[in-house]
């Protein structure tokens, strides 16, 4: 385990910068999935604050809190409602990667027994550049359904303008 002293103490010193203190000791495959998620979540972090830097976002939000904290899913669409980024822990909920879904639409994750009326209050809070929340019945990549929680709102920039839509999602019981 001496190999390993200076790989602790440089993952001790990176992690407490992040505002991670907590890391697990009790074996090593328990702690190479969890280094994973949290090179994940910090990967999510960073490309999420560029995009809010590039686009000028009016409002930051608590990426840190709802990624790490509270594991939500974040889906940044562009204007036009094509996914820009879906945060990696998207996978482990529907099944699809960040990149199968860059550039298509949220609405691909709906289908037969989705809910019409659900699909259509989200559809007019969009429209009309409102926030929302919403229960409803999406599909994963291997076609079972699953109940996704979603909070959404439009982002403006500093002009007002709305560039960006951000989807805070779970999947619920």
């Amino acid at each position: 385990m001496k190999e390993l002293q200076h790989y602790d103490k440089a993952a001790y010193n990176f992690y407490s910068k992040q505002g991670v203190l907590n890391l697990p000791v009790s074996g090593w495959d328990v702690f190479s999935k969890y280094f994973q998620k949290m090179c994940d979540n910090l990967s999510d972090l960073g490309i999420l604050k560029a995009l809010s830097d590039q686009k000028s976002w009016e409002n930051k939000f608590p990426f840190e809190k709802e990624i790490i904290e509270k594991e939500h899913i974040i889906v940044v669409t562009d204007a036009q409602l094509n996914i820009v980024h879906a945060t990696k822990n998207i996978f482990h909920m529907n099944g699809y990667t960040p990149d199968e879904i860059k550039g298509l639409k949220p609405k691909m994750f709906q289908g037969e027994k989705t809910c019409k009326e659900t699909a259509s209050k989200i559809a007019k809070a969009v429209k009309s550049e409102q926030p929302f929340e919403a229960v409803i019945l999406n599909y994963r990549k291997d076609g079972s359904t699953y109940n996704c929680w979603i909070k959404g709102a439009p982002i403006r920039n500093k002009k007002g303008k709305v560039v960006n839509f951000i989807a805070f999602e779970r999947e619920v019981a």
